[in-house]
């Protein structure tokens, strides 16, 4: 970190359960309760009639690909991931759940790979395997001693943020997580004083935004960066509904937030600079199972990116973004072709101009910012 400024990696939904965890060295159960896929080996089988032979058992690394080449060239401060997938051996389907994800606690390489600093848990699939799959989760990420948020054993241990020590100390970057039913996390997956579970925010109101800024605005220390993570919204499409921008906004009124990370949708959604902060409305997917499901080709969700976010130290004022794309072939992040890469930057150039955002190209294939708005 330089004296001036801290960089954040940020990226949406990882999900290296299901089909990847399938090829991983030590592939969980494979029984799966969907209704149209009974065994997770079915979806390893669709990405390699689409994209070719898959090597199994590939090594940790695989899913990540030429991200970590990315990720060690641009040595991010900090590493923010949203993990939608629980850590369990257990079965305990959760029967009125559609689809389950899980990786078996034994591949747990594949996230140490990539060294997140956080692994945001306040989403639809952590709780996949009940409240037993939550707790073996928990237990596993601890055990390798990554740092969790927006899930936890009672109301104040999902509610707590985790804290990443910058500078011996003397500055933090702080996430606090939380998702909302509009993504799919059921009601009862609600963390309370005597139960655990999600980080549950029921309306994303103004007021609601407000508290939550006020609380973190009086809790953080001069020089802390404090980052929003939210699980909300449609998987699909790029509009985006009044209250997700008012609830973006008023996080950044109130003083105490310097960056709003959203995901759930499974491409990336508009980018906006509120007041000179960050706001990603969607980051999209980045590792999945997803090859040779047919549906929203439109999308390309094919197409992956990274978030390379640099912030003022003292301010938390954005200074630059980059965006690494990717695409996703044989359950692996590869550098996507410039052909694919200008239509990313060109899709996100035209859905984020409501805000006065220009996505332009930036050099080593990455797209950048090129002029922010917003008052």
């Amino acid at each position: 970190m330089s004296g001036e400024s801290v960089t954040l990696s940020l990226c949406g939904d990882v999900m290296p359960g299901r089909g990847v965890d399938q090829i991983l060295p030590h592939p969980g159960a494979p029984e799966l309760r969907e209704g149209f896929m009974r065994d997770a080996r079915s979806y390893v089988e669709l990405a390699e009639r689409v994209n070719g032979s898959i090597p199994a058992p590939v090594d940790f690394s695989w899913p990540w690909g030429e991200a970590l080449d990315v990720l060690e060239e641009a040595a991010p401060d900090v590493r923010v991931i949203n993990l939608e997938t629980s850590v369990t051996r257990h079965g305990d389907f959760d029967r009125f759940k559609g689809v389950h994800y899980r990786m078996n606690p034994a591949n747990l390489g594949c996230l140490t790979a990539a060294r997140p600093d956080v692994c945001v848990l306040a989403n639809n699939h952590v709780l996949d395997f009940g409240r037993s799959g939550l707790e073996e989760t928990l237990d596993s990420l601890a055990g390798a001693g990554l740092r969790t948020a927006g899930a936890g054993r009672d109301t104040a241990g999902a509610r707590e943020p985790a804290v990443v020590p910058l500078d011996g100390g003397r500055r933090r970057v702080i996430v606090l997580a939380m998702g909302t039913p509009s993504s799919g996390i059921p009601m009862d997956w609600a963390a309370l004083p005597n139960r655990s579970g999600v980080n549950l925010l029921d309306l994303t109101t103004r007021n609601a935004a407000a508290l939550i800024s006020g609380s973190m605005r009086e809790s953080r220390r001069p020089g802390d960066i404090v980052v929003v993570s939210v699980h909300w919204g449609s998987n699909w499409g790029y509009d985006l509904p009044r209250n997700q921008t008012v609830f973006a906004r008023a996080l950044i009124d109130g003083g105490g937030v310097d960056i709003v990370h959203g995901h759930s949708s499974h491409h990336p959604r508009p980018i906006e600079v509120y007041r000179g902060k960050l706001v990603l409305y969607g980051c999209g997917d980045f590792i999945d199972d997803y090859e040779g499901v047919e549906g929203h080709e439109e999308y390309r969700d094919d197409l992956r990116l990274l978030y390379l976010a640099s912030v003022e130290a003292d301010t938390g004022r954005l200074t630059e973004l980059r965006m690494a794309p990717f695409q996703a072939r044989r359950m692996r992040l590869s550098r996507a072709a410039p052909e694919d890469a200008e239509w990313l930057r060109a899709v996100l150039d035209r859905v984020s101009g409501q805000f006065g955002v220009r996505v332009g190209n930036g050099r080593d294939g990455m797209l950048t910012l090129q002029q922010a708005g917003g008052s």
